[in-house]
């Protein structure tokens, strides 16, 4: 008992830090393609080096909102109540960082693409976590 109680404090951690790596790897790898996305569809102006900055700015805002407090709450939650569940994990990664967006710009949340490539980091954070930790909770 006490030894598989240390082992746990010793694998959520790790699974931890390998889930938040994979939803920021997630969240950039997918948020600059939407980005390199929007500035090639958008009109013609964009090209404007002030405007590409500021646009910049904009994503680096949403990343600076980017915070693991709600994926910690969901991994204290799962872990106390021994939750094997990958759709638990996967769910909750997903929730954690859509509603990002939302407390960043305050009640209208941004527009939807912002919220899809958030939940996917999330979802993806998710399942590396119950990949590693969770299915043994």
């Amino acid at each position: 008992m006490f030894w598989k109680t240390v082992g746990r404090m010793v694998v959520v951690p790790i699974a931890f830090l390998l889930a938040v790596t994979a939803a920021g790897f997630v969240l950039f790898t997918l948020g600059l393609e939407r980005l390199t996305a929007t500035i090639h569809t958008e009109e013609p102006g964009l090209e404007d080096v002030d405007q590409i900055i500021a646009f910049i700015n904009e994503g680096t805002a949403l990343v600076a909102a980017f915070t693991v407090i709600p994926a910690i709450v969901f991994v204290i939650v799962g872990e106390v109540a021994r939750i094997r569940s990958a759709l638990y994990y996967v769910i909750g990664g997903g929730v954690s960082l859509a509603v990002m967006p939302l407390l960043a710009q305050g009640s209208d949340g941004g527009p939807a693409i912002v919220w899809q490539v958030f939940a996917a980091a999330g979802f993806a954070g998710g399942f590396v976590y119950w990949l590693v930790a969770g299915r043994s909770a």
